[in-house]
């Protein structure tokens, strides 16, 4: 296990720590891998009841690397690939690396709280997006990141706003790539509960879900997942799709490179 991502096991507890503090776990090649290995070695394990994921300092997750980004707008990588290993296909058959980094937590037979403070921007607010409960610090500032970058959600996010969130806001808060604090993100559905210790809290709900017989919590998280699943594999096509046609191209490295500058940027006429 990479010591990118740690996880303790205790009293029917594993807590997943994103360990990057000194990048805010920032999002590279090396962290994607890590999440998933992380999330894939509890599959099985039926001594876990319940997952806490949180972030290491002073952020759940401040989205892709910097470094990531300036290699997509130089065009050092692929055409379609986020990460070296992006193109990937994970075992399920219906994702690739970074949306499998959020859907492994939905695949997982126990339930999963994300414990969320600082930054969740970008791929770190759909990495928050895929666990079943989100506990966040009022002041946690999230964003749906990527069209800032002039990319799309591609981490499995267009599939776990659905039925979180209205459809207009949806639409307001992925074009406009704005940030909004913890407040909005639980009025608007995307954070489950507000707490100034969300950590503790997180712990605090695990504890009560481990009194609950394990085989009806997993019973139900599995009847409640259904109606995603029905449509997930075929969305998570279309982030790829749409995502491959984007990346490099002429706005979307200017979108970097504007924001790199510090300048207004100078868009081509879209594709």
């Amino acid at each position: 296990m990479s010591d990118r991502v740690l996880i303790d096991i205790s009293d029917g507890i594993a807590h997943v720590r994103f360990n990057r503090p000194d990048k805010r776990n920032a999002l590279d090649g090396d962290q994607f891998a890590a999440i998933v290995e992380a999330g894939e070695s509890l599959k099985t394990n039926k001594r876990v009841n319940v997952v806490v994921v949180s972030g290491e300092g002073k952020s759940f997750c401040a989205g892709i690397d910097l470094a990531s980004l300036g290699g997509m707008a130089s065009g050092e990588r692929r055409n379609g690939e986020r990460t070296p290993q992006a193109g990937d296909m994970a075992a399920s058959g219906i994702t690739h690396l970074g949306q499998q980094a959020s859907w492994v937590w939905q695949e997982l037979p126990m339930p999963v709280v994300a414990a969320v403070h600082g930054h969740a921007l970008g791929g770190g607010c759909q990495l928050a997006l895929g666990a079943d409960i989100r506990i966040a610090h009022p002041d946690t500032k999230f964003s749906v990141r990527e069209t800032y970058w002039g990319l799309v959600p591609d981490m499995a996010g267009t599939v776990l706003l659905q039925g979180l969130v209205r459809p207009d806001v949806m639409k307001d808060i992925v074009l406009s790539a704005r940030i909004f604090d913890g407040r909005e993100a639980h009025a608007i559905g995307v954070v489950t509960r507000l707490s100034e210790t969300p950590l503790e809290d997180a712990f605090a709900w695990a504890r009560e879900i481990c009194g609950r017989s394990p085989d009806a919590v997993r019973g139900a998280k599995r009847l409640l997942n259904r109606l995603a699943l029905d449509y997930a594999a075929d969305q998570f096509a279309a982030e790829r799709e749409v995502i491959g046609g984007l990346i490099g191209k002429a706005n979307q490295r200017e979108a970097v490179l504007s924001d790199f500058e510090k300048r207004a940027p100078a868009w081509a006429e879209p594709v």
